[in-house]
């Protein structure tokens, strides 16, 4: 035992001599170590949020009918790979190359590494010291592991409009909208914020992106919904709702779990960093308040459907989780935890009251996405100026700028491809399921008639 606990403390002194030097308690991880760690934190944060395209298809796939299910998961797997590669071809130029406070970054194809990290990668041994050196006068991360984090969060974004969607769109012209959104509009109104463009300068708080990213998506799905109409047999002549239940709760529920589990990736990784101890208490009080945050707005969802409808309503309970966890992303840093379990309450009973709302306005929103992600990324941006770390002011002005820019050019958009090449399958498609018509492969060929 006296063997097991000297040599475990040799190795936590060398460990930590190789981290902090020689081992004062008042130095701080040299700058190689800095740069490893906080790569380290935007590889392994992006893959998390990377896991909740997985979320978001097993989501919509549980909240629509099984006739539609292959047809949206072909949607999902195939937005998050148009996402990608048109965020590496322009999008994060615009996004974060030369904005300079303005509005738009460059017009420059195919993001690269630094050519000094491909000198350190290509020199001989001789050359590695001295190009090592360089590389860390300028850079505290790999350039790519950056672009790969902010990459899987355009993918989130298209995600949210492909559920609002779902069940009528035609899949072409759906992933035509997401070369745009990916490609230009997303990266646009990004630059305003965390590429250092106007918003920023005048103090608009966000972040990890209950607007640049939640509400982002919540608006462009608003467009496309007003555009593509609702589903046949959604709404009666005389303005009833008639329920459409999905098809696999348990399908929804694992999709829920899913993306609260990938969003401590998407707010912890935000932090940006984890080279020094100061980070490494950041990132847990973000993880902890995205958890207090999510569980509050399941808690009060089942409290308040069981006082509206006498009944606790799951599907609900599931949008009340991720309303919780969009309401906290603008501001997950808050140093008071009860803050974070407030925001998240109020996220989740924002969305109880918003979905019957959006049905009453005759917007047809499958999944409910309107409601968890615009809803929700509206009040998480406004929290932070109402707690305190930003000006409310300014936070408004950035989301009825966001608000405006995104949902105008996506009504433009959608418009133009239903004008052009439609966006709606036809009513004998619709009733048969979009498995049959629109991939001719059924997800359920035994329970097709459903």
């Amino acid at each position: 035992m006296k063997r097991y606990i000297k040599t475990t403390a040799i190795v936590v002194t060398m460990a930590t001599m190789v981290l902090f030097g020689n081992g004062d308690a008042k130095a701080s991880v040299n700058a190689e170590t800095a740069f490893i760690l906080n790569s380290f934190s935007f590889l392994i944060h992006g893959l998390l949020v990377m896991f909740m395209a997985a979320g978001f298809a097993m989501l919509e796939s549980g909240l629509s009918r099984s006739k539609n299910t292959a047809t949206i998961c072909l949607k999902n797997i195939t937005l998050y790979s148009v996402a990608g590669l048109m965020f590496y071809i322009i999008g994060y130029s615009l996004m974060y190359t030369n904005v300079e406070k303005g509005w738009i970054g460059a017009f420059e194809f195919l993001y690269n590494p630094a050519q000094a990290e491909l000198a350190l990668l290509n020199t001989d041994e001789a050359g590695k010291t001295a190009a090592n050196a360089a590389l860390l006068r300028d850079s505290t991360y790999a350039s790519m592991s950056d672009w790969f984090f902010q990459m899987v969060f355009v993918a989130t974004a298209a995600s949210i409009v492909s559920g609002t969607l779902a069940e009528r769109i035609k899949v072409w012209p759906f992933l035509i909208f997401v070369v745009i959104l990916s490609a230009v509009i997303y990266p646009i109104q990004g630059s305003w914020v965390w590429g250092a463009g106007w918003l920023s300068q005048m103090g608009f708080s966000d972040f990890a992106g209950s607007t640049l990213v939640h509400s982002t998506g919540g608006w462009a799905a608003l467009a496309g919904a007003i555009v593509l109409g609702a589903r046949k047999g959604k709404f009666g002549p005389k303005g009833q709702v008639n329920p459409m239940p999905g098809a696999n709760l348990p399908l929804a529920t694992l999709g829920t779990f899913i993306l609260w589990f990938g969003w401590f990736g998407f707010n912890g990784g935000s932090q940006l960093a984890l080279g020094s101890a100061a980070d490494v208490v950041a990132i847990a009080i973000v993880y902890v308040n995205t958890n207090l945050a999510a569980a509050s707005g399941v808690v009060v969802a089942i409290g308040l459907t069981q006082l509206m409808f006498k009944k606790m309503d799951l599907t609900l309970c599931l949008n009340s989780a991720i309303g919780g966890l969009v309401a906290i992303t603008a501001g997950p840093d808050v140093q008071q935890h009860a803050h974070a379990m407030l925001i998240g309450g109020i996220g989740g009973a924002l969305v109880v009251f918003a979905v019957p709302l959006i049905d009453k306005l005759k917007i047809d929103d499958v999944v409910g996405a309107i409601s968890a992600h615009l809803v929700c990324g509206i009040w998480g941006t406004l929290a932070v100026g109402i707690f305190g770390s930003g000006s409310l002011v300014t936070q408004f002005i950035g989301i009825i700028a966001i608000g405006a820019f995104v949902f105008v050019s996506s009504l433009i958009v959608w418009v133009v491809l239903k004008m052009t090449i439609g966006i709606r399958v036809d009513g004998e498609a619709e009733l048969a399921g979009l498995d049959k018509t629109e991939l001719g492969v059924e997800a359920y060929p035994e329970f097709s008639n459903r």
